[in-house]
């Protein structure tokens, strides 16, 4: 575990995934990011690469040959290097090896970068094509946020609000966690979600090309919140178990999950990202604590 410390925040990250696991605030004593349960989801803030959601049947093709990852790819679960670090910052690296081209065709290095600046931790996302063709990814940050932050609240005294009035559809979800190509109708020039588990009845909501670059989450019984930048991500994700589980994650994408009727190549999948040889794709998100 790796730790970065000013005189409001303290964060924490695993070498496995390069996974955040801790944004504590000093002063309160109180812990923002969700801690895992196995009762509910025993992560915390697993970035996904090189897929979000799942290929269907955990298989797609490239070059006609067919691969197998698993929902949200394979860099949560594996280690990264530590490469630089200084008082405020932390950088990881992942790079391709013999194993990950058995499921991921593609010579790559991903970094993640960690900065803590004040009340706000950046973090950012690099991905090094380091194939002789170009490569084909997604990418997505998927942090859980303790939702109620205090014991004696409840999950419903929050709410999402978005930095812009937004008229959107949710893209919907089959059972099996693949999109139907059909959309729901949420907010009409609104700003606010209230949150409540019915929301989650059919997983996640899932928005498309949103007006606003940042949401916050905001309880109504305190003064407490903080606001997820997502610049530049096209997609993004909310979600949690509609089970009764005590937290949100708010979701920047680049890519989702396959359509169900989906089964063409890799490169054709939607929300695909192209990476051509030599060249660097760059994303950067933040979380300030309000």
């Amino acid at each position: 575990m790796h730790s970065l410390e000013n005189q409001l925040l303290c964060i924490k990250i695993h070498d496995k995934g390069a996974e955040l696991h801790s944004i504590y605030e000093k002063k309160e004593k109180l812990e923002y990011l969700w801690q895992g349960d196995e009762k509910f989801w025993p992560r915390h803030a697993p970035v996904l690469f090189p897929i979000v959601g799942k290929v269907n049947g955990n298989v797609y093709k490239v070059c006609g040959m067919k691969y197998s990852l698993p929902q949200h790819g394979l860099a949560r679960d594996l280690d990264f290097k530590l490469i630089e670090e200084d008082s405020h910052s932390l950088l990881f690296e992942l790079a391709y090896s013999e194993e990950t081209l058995k499921v991921y065709p593609y010579k790559f290095k991903f970094q993640i970068g960690y900065q803590l600046t004040e009340n706000t931790l950046k973090i950012k996302y690099r991905v090094i094509n380091q194939d002789d063709r170009d490569i084909y990814f997604s990418l997505g940050a998927h942090p859980g946020f303790n939702c109620p932050l205090y014991s004696e609240e409840k999950f419903e005294d929050y709410y999402l609000e978005f930095e812009e009035n937004e008229s959107v559809h949710t893209m919907c979800l089959n059972e099996k966690g693949y999109f139907k190509r059909e959309t729901k109708s949420l907010l009409n020039n609104e700003k606010k979600i209230a949150l409540n588990y019915d929301l989650f009845k059919d997983d996640a909501l899932v928005f498309k090309n949103l007006k606003s670059q940042s949401i916050c989450l905001k309880g109504s019984k305190n003064s407490k919140g903080l606001e997820v930048n997502f610049k530049g991500f096209p997609f993004l994700g909310i979600w949690t178990k509609n089970s009764g589980a005590p937290f949100v994650c708010i979701e920047p994408w680049y890519g989702h999950a396959d359509f169900e009727d989906f089964n063409g190549e890799f490169k054709d999948k939607s929300g695909i990202v192209k990476l051509e040889k030599g060249k660097d794709f760059n994303a950067e998100m933040s979380i300030s604590i309000l």
